[in-house]
């Protein structure tokens, strides 16, 4: 059995209009397949170019090793120059990933290749964050501690995006006081024996080409896959409802460092806590003891 996944509704252009009446206002994913065409980076941005530009910069990097007490919320776990890492990304498969790293503020001459897209949001003009991957490599099922609304555009390759609404979440093995699924379910073939509520979630499935942009709603799940090397950078909007503009604020400002603390005083027995505890809720609430 797999998971219950429909492919991502696709368009070639899109109005405002119908962009925040049909798919913002009812918070549905979509897919614009050409709606960076006249920027810049659609011809320019590739791995070469990047390497070009941003080569002397040291990056950090992150592996699909577990989440451990002994390093703080999103803490990376190594870091190297630009240029070794493309290296490494065009010699050989790898799990190291740049994750929401803000390179458009460290090269500025990278801002020169593209805009913000006229489509209704209004964008957080200094949060463009850029994600690289190698063949292969994958982020974990996880939302966006804002919980906002989301583009994100893909570059040199293509990769593959599982999403789930949050309507889905008590399906999810969600963490507690985390953003995370547990980290030992493998969406692209799951295993129901071991987390049996996962049969009922229904989500969304897409890969993204070089120069596609996929909407993401506010507080969406989501796995990336790199299916070759590759890149992309997401802008966001701010959440439009109070309800997750106010956790959103919570997830930032609280549950982030109190997570933090008690990695600090309770070490692996909280991350053991935290797991056990995604497993008994989730069974639990779906009937499955």
């Amino acid at each position: 059995m797999k998971l219950d996944l429909e492919q991502i509704p696709r368009v070639k252009t899109i109005t405002k209009e119908k962009f925040l009446k049909q798919y913002v206002a009812l918070q549905k994913p979509l897919v614009i397949e050409r709606l960076i065409v006249d920027w810049p980076a659609y011809k320019k941005w590739d791995l070469c170019y990047i390497d070009q530009l941003a080569g002397d910069k040291t990056v950090p990097l992150y592996d699909d090793r577990p989440f451990s007490h002994k390093r703080k919320f999103n803490e990376p776990h190594t870091a190297m120059k630009m240029s070794e890492y493309i290296a490494l990304l065009n010699k050989k498969s790898t799990n190291y990933r740049i994750f929401l790293y803000n390179l458009l503020k460290e090269v500025p001459a990278l801002q020169q290749d593209f805009k913000y897209p006229d489509i209704g949001l209004k964008f957080l003009k200094k949060m463009p964050y850029l994600f690289f991957g190698g063949g292969g490599s994958k982020v974990f099922m996880h939302y966006d501690i804002d919980l906002g609304n989301i583009l994100h555009f893909h570059f040199h390759g293509e990769k593959q995006c599982i999403l789930f609404p949050p309507s889905e979440t008590k399906y999810l093995y969600k963490v507690p006081h985390a953003l995370i699924a547990h980290q030992d379910i493998d969406f692209m073939n799951p295993d129901f024996d071991q987390w049996p509520a996962l049969q009922h979630a229904k989500g969304y499935i897409t890969n993204l080409k070089h120069g596609e942009t996929l909407y993401m709603p506010e507080g969406y799940w989501h796995q990336m896959t790199y299916l070759t090397p590759g890149f992309s950078m997401s802008i966001r909007s701010t959440s439009r409802g109070v309800k997750n503009f106010s956790t959103a604020v919570y997830n930032v400002f609280v549950m982030r460092h109190f997570d933090n603390l008690m990695r600090k005083l309770r070490g692996q027995k909280w991350m053991d806590y935290k797991n056990n505890k995604a497993i008994q809720r989730t069974n639990k609430e779906n009937g499955f003891n």
